[in-house]
């Protein structure tokens, strides 16, 4: 598998330009179960989808539109970028339409899986999201939980992660590709990335337990990473703050993962987390 197949960059827009930042349907991805697209919205465009036969999160990045999705229009977007505040996310079960309008620029990034589930749709506002800082040291980082295994959704899950400048995350490494409850079960994941600073950078480095497969992937604001089975970690550009949207979906909506047994131990040395953390507060 060619590095081609599990970093996606972005396309590049003019910062007046609307247009799609990201298009990969699933069967692009040559996966199962996510389709990722990230488009942006200028002031008074509007944006019109519908779900049928699947289920959707859209995760607003940044700016304020009036979204309706059958219940009247609705204000969402607080926040300037990812690095400013807590998401607004709107899950759509099978069988709805939305309206997007923008008011301000805004940046849109959705998931889409197979699903016919009959459930309601649930406009995930700042004050309903879950943030904690997990780690120690230089492997401190917050997450925010914004659709967890406890949402009523049917197969999706949706976190974003901050990690200050040098810092590593998703470690000890753990992976998530064996259906084997309940102690690991099988999921794919999306890893969007934006970086607070344009030049920066973080590396993500892939690799199988059994060693068969390794590689060393150096992404930039905009790009993602598709993560279809192994060992998975995250480290930020010193001086880089980055974030990352996971989305993940697969044979069971849980979060059981395997970690690398050999890189546990850094657990023991933790004792303090980074004083830099929080990076973002509602």
């Amino acid at each position: 598998m060619s590095e081609s197949d599990v970093l996606i960059h972005s396309k590049e827009l003019w910062p007046r330009q609307s247009g799609e930042l990201i298009h990969l349907p699933r069967q692009d991805a040559q996966w199962e179960w996510m389709s990722f697209f990230v488009r942006r919205l200028q002031p008074g465009d509007v944006f019109r989808t519908h779900t049928e036969k699947e289920e959707a999160a859209f995760v607003l990045l940044g700016g304020t539109c009036l979204a309706d999705w059958g219940q009247g229009s609705t204000r969402i977007g607080k926040r300037k970028n990812v690095f400013d505040g807590f998401p607004y996310v709107l899950y759509l079960p099978d069988r709805y339409k939305v309206t997007f309008a923008a008011e301000t620029m805004c940046e849109l990034a959705e998931c889409r899986v197979p699903s016919e589930a009959r459930l309601d749709a649930k406009l995930v506002t700042p004050t309903d999201v879950s943030s904690n800082i997990r780690g120690g040291g230089n492997v401190s980082r917050q997450i925010v939980d914004a659709i967890t295994p406890a949402f009523p959704a049917d197969k999706l899950i949706v976190i974003e992660v901050y990690t200050p400048g040098g810092n590593w995350s998703s470690y000890p490494p753990h992976k998530h590709d064996v259906h084997n409850p309940p102690a690991e079960v099988d999921l794919d994941e999306i890893y969007y990335y934006r970086i607070r600073q344009p030049e920066g950078f973080a590396f993500q480095h892939l690799y199988s337990g059994d060693k068969s497969s390794e590689r060393t992937l150096k992404t930039r604001d905009g790009d993602a990473v598709l993560v279809r089975n192994g060992y998975h970690p995250v480290v930020a550009g010193p001086g880089y703050d980055v974030y990352y949207l996971n989305f993940l979906a697969g044979s069971s909506r849980t979060l059981a993962v395997t970690e690398d047994a050999r890189h546990v131990w850094i657990r023991s040395t933790w004792t303090e987390k980074d004083p830099r953390l929080p990076l973002v507060r509602e």
